[in-house]
């Protein structure tokens, strides 16, 4: 037991090398971002007039930018900037970033006024956004290729070796994200109750400075561009401009239309790119992306349950604050521990049992939504405070555990040249499972009408959410399981 402790504990430290530090910077500046997530949380209670299934609807058009990968995964393949196929991408992913924070200072201390809060709103966080993924593909590309094929002589290194250092990669990735969580998740709360928004949005300009920095330690510009693949470039610009018109039409169903064709023209490049992958691999590939995507396409609360926290339970800036500092820090700690053993596992039997951990520990929300807490309060003494802290403290060590061995796939299987294209094609497929997931969301927040200070829907809301979160999962390791393994 002290052995495997000690392994479990020893792995990713020893997993580290100096080449790995641009991609894992980019990561950690990434999970700091969350320096500004809860002055913006209730900013946006207190400033915008958006409701819940308003946000919920918005958070569709969000992430959409993360289903076309392809695009900006093309052009860091395969068209550098003034010589660079990496660093030049990183810094316009900071500036994005930048110009993002710079809008949201703006809309909260008024001193942009152009548009109204709710619009400059929209807009930064599209910018950050893109930002943010532009990034993240530099980095995901790099993930794949800092591990070496071959050994020095030449000869190439055995497959199991170079499948287990990919693997460490993406589990130093998500170490690096929840470092950057961890680093500022107390601190968020303290900022948010001392400060103005508009001062803590201007500091979280230190975060695109640190993937900046990040670019610059070490050499980043080793990859052979390949020529464009206009059929792969070409089909995400048009599918990008088919979203920018539909959002802008406002064509009725547009997010429903914008899901069904995302998912049909990310299944035909990915159909295209994966001709260099064995038939074998390609299936085992398939099935396991079909697991992932009914996994993740599963609904959240919304807003709303964070408004009924603030507004009903009490939970202030700095309580926010403390839950996220214990939550990022036991999710590094899980991730720390539990990666040497989950590199190892079948991608089904891992979110099979993070399914129902995942759902048992949701119970507590369920609990604070019926207001159990005022019975516990009476007959144990403890009340809300109390379940969502060890709601937080059970449930935090789980949450990146699902896309470590998922992304270990991934990149084991990323064809020599298009490494960027293909990871941002697989990292597409994954994320319209998200927009999916955003779309549940907003039918149960039009479904069970929730509102600042309107929560009689929210125990329903909560129940229906808890409910699809566990069978649309199962539902998948179910029917392609055993077929992705």
């Amino acid at each position: 037991m002290r052995d495997r402790l000690r392994t479990a504990l020893l792995t990713p430290v020893r997993a580290m090398r100096l080449r790995y530090l641009p991609l894992l910077m980019i990561y950690y500046a990434y999970g700091a971002l969350g320096l500004v997530t809860i002055a913006e949380t209730f900013w946006i209670k207190e400033a915008l007039t958006l409701t819940p299934a308003e946000l919920a609807s918005i958070a569709v058009w969000l992430t959409l930018p993360w289903t076309i990968k392809m695009v900006f995964g093309q052009l860091v393949d395969s068209v550098p900037i003034l010589g660079s196929e990496r660093r030049a991408y990183v810094y316009i992913g900071a500036s994005l970033v930048a110009t993002g924070l710079i809008v949201l200072a703006g809309a909260a201390g008024g001193w942009i006024t152009f548009a109204g809060k709710n619009a400059l709103y929209v807009a930064a966080q599209l910018l950050i956004v893109i930002g943010v993924v532009l990034q993240d593909v530099v980095a995901d590309a790099m993930t794949t290729e800092v591990v070496d094929r071959k050994n020095p002589d030449g000869t190439p290194r055995p497959l199991a070796e170079v499948e287990r250092e990919l693997g460490l990669v993406q589990v130093l990735g998500r170490l690096a994200l929840w470092s950057g969580i961890l680093s500022v998740a107390g601190l968020s709360g303290w900022l948010a109750q001392m400060f103005s928004y508009e001062t803590v949005f201007l500091l979280g300009l230190i975060v695109p400075a640190i993937s900046v920095t990040g670019a610059n330690l070490v050499r980043l510009d080793g990859a052979t561009p390949r020529p464009i693949d206009w059929r792969i470039l070409g089909g995400g610009l048009l599918f990008g401009a088919a979203v920018v018109a539909i959002g802008l039409g406002g064509v009725p169903f547009g997010q429903e239309m914008i899901f069904l064709i995302s998912v049909t023209i990310i299944a035909l490049m990915l159909a295209r790119v994966a001709q260099e992958v064995d038939e074998q691999h390609r299936r085992k590939i398939l099935f396991a992306a079909l697991v992932i995507f009914f996994y993740r396409a599963t609904p959240g609360v919304g807003e709303g349950y964070r408004w009924f926290t603030i507004d009903v339970l009490g939970f202030d800036e700095t309580f926010y604050g403390t839950l996220a500092q214990i939550g990022a820090g036991l999710s590094l700690a899980g991730a720390w521990l539990f990666s040497d053993v989950i590199t190892r596992q079948p991608i089904p039997k891992v979110l099979l049992w993070l399914t129902i951990i995942g759902t048992i520990l949701s119970l507590p929300t369920l609990a604070l939504a019926l207001r159990l807490d005022e019975w516990t309060e009476q007959m144990f003494g403890f009340g809300a405070r109390t379940i969502a802290f060890v709601d937080t403290t059970a449930s935090s060590p789980f949450v990146e555990l699902s896309m470590i061995p998922a992304l270990t796939l991934v990149a084991l299987n990323a064809p020599s040249g298009r490494r960027a294209t293909w990871f941002a094609l697989m990292a597409s497929l994954m994320n319209v499972a998200l927009v999916a997931g955003q779309l549940l969301t907003k039918y149960l927040n039009l479904l069970f009408h929730v509102d600042r200070g309107s929560y009689q829907n929210l125990p329903a809301l909560t129940a229906a959410v808890l409910i699809i979160g566990f069978v649309v999962p199962v539902f998948g390791v179910i029917a392609f399981g055993r077929r992705a393994t």
